[in-house]
């Protein structure tokens, strides 16, 4: 037995959740509608993510704010981080808006919610939701009360001593192993979900499914060919296509295979020195691109938080749209540190809306079950990013210097050893 789990757990995680999700297409086809037993792990799987995302949430962003170091000459790159970041978030809204994807969810039909009658109704939930008690945020999910508490632990944190700000770091450590193993179990909630759906809905269910990937995906190609190249020429006033072709070349392709911005960090450096970037920079703005420039990931919260709104019925003004931009630039910035990328930050966007948690954790349920392509798209845009960015705001500085350069050229004598 222990060998037999031994080989299952060594066997790639998208791997095992395509295996989960193929059984749960042929039992939800070709098995009784009743079987309890493989709904249960559907239920299982929703229930565990829910709970643990509350806590993962709030004690992630206490420890990132307490431990951040200070940014210094980094000004430009965090600039252009954030401005990406958003965008990307705005752009991802704004599809939404053009082509409205509604998700087929259990007991979605059940729930009643009521749209925001304005931007002065949503300001007025975001502030009462900030100033709730932070048991009360934990216990009720409420995703903003959790933030605003953890932002403010956070900050207060920073005068800290060391070992006070190393204890939040582990704790936030061990939530997200918890997160982690929750995350390995995916193959079993993917087929109880998967089974659930298609023995109710039909195959139909695929076609949802792969209209939600298109507009993801679009979404992030969007970003990485049009708003990042036009982001690149206001700073340098350059073509910027040559620097964008080879940063989605060099550092895209091998971070859309690893799925990992932290495992492409190497990739990254070995390019800058290639370009013949400062090291005193890079080596600090790519581990920091790694962890707060989340184009993708901004994308993501927002496409899947705007398809939980259509499914319920509720109406979006653009005002709301926006804050769910910013919210959702906010929350990207610490999906580095969740194992699930993106996915489990979905509750903080939708409670925006006033979404459930028991509908939220459908969604990134979903999420999962897409996060064949979806996160592979995601990383790779976040990590090319971290590239493109880091050498714009150099390039930036040759220009103003008077040097002469060509944008994405390899330096000849910064050639690998």
């Amino acid at each position: 037995m222990k060998s037999l789990l031994q080989k299952w757990s060594g066997i790639d995680l998208i791997v095992r959740i395509l295996i989960g999700l193929v059984i749960g297409a042929l039992l939800g086809v070709f098995a009784p509608a009743d079987l309890s037993i493989v709904t249960l792990l559907g239920s299982l799987f929703v229930n565990a993510l829910k709970s643990v995302a509350p806590i993962l949430v709030f004690f992630l962003v206490i420890s990132a704010l307490a431990n951040a170091k200070g940014v210094g000459t980094m000004k430009t790159i965090v600039l252009l981080y954030v401005i990406s970041t958003f965008a990307a978030g705005l752009i991802a809204v704004l599809a939404s808006f053009a082509f409205p994807i509604e998700l087929t969810l259990a007991n979605a039909d059940a729930v009643t919610q009521s749209s925001p009658e304005g931007i002065g109704e949503v300001l007025n939930t975001l502030i009462l939701n900030i100033t709730v008690n932070p048991v009360a945020a934990l216990t009720n999910a409420n995703y903003i009360g959790i933030l605003a508490w953890a932002v403010g632990l956070g900050v207060a944190l920073r005068v800290a001593s060391e070992n006070t700000k190393s204890v939040f770091a582990s704790i936030a450590d061990a939530v997200g192993k918890i997160v982690y193993w929750v995350i390995q179990l995916a193959p079993f909630g993917i087929l109880g979900l998967v089974y659930t759906s298609v023995s109710t809905n039909g195959l139909d269910i695929f076609t949802e499914y792969g209209a939600l990937i298109v507009l993801l995906v679009s979404c992030m190609f969007f970003i990485a060919l049009v708003v990042n190249p036009l982001i690149v020429f206001v700073f340098t006033r350059k073509n910027p296509y040559p620097l964008v072709l080879r940063t989605l070349k060099d550092s895209g392709l091998t971070a859309f295979f690893t799925r990992s911005s932290a495992a492409n960090i190497p990739v990254n450096m070995q390019l800058c020195r290639r370009l013949g970037l400062d090291k005193d920079n890079y080596s600090v703005s790519i581990p920091l691109g790694a962890t707060i420039n989340m184009a993708g990931a901004a994308v993501t919260i927002s496409v899947m938080a705007m398809c939980a709104a259509h499914t319920m019925g509720i109406a979006i003004d653009i005002p709301t749209a926006v804050i769910l931009s910013v919210l959702s630039a906010v929350s990207a910035a610490g999906a580095s540190g969740v194992a699930g990328g993106s996915l489990l930050l979905i509750p903080l966007a939708c409670s925006l809306f006033g979404i459930s948690n028991d509908i939220a954790m459908q969604v990134v349920a979903i999420g999962l079950i897409i996060g064949v392509i979806q996160d592979s798209c995601e990383t790779a845009l976040n990590s090319s990013s971290d590239v493109l960015f880091t050498a714009t705001s150099e390039y930036r500085e040759w220009t103003r210097e008077g040097r002469t350069f060509t944008m994405g050229a390899y330096v000849e004598d910064a050639e690998l050893d």
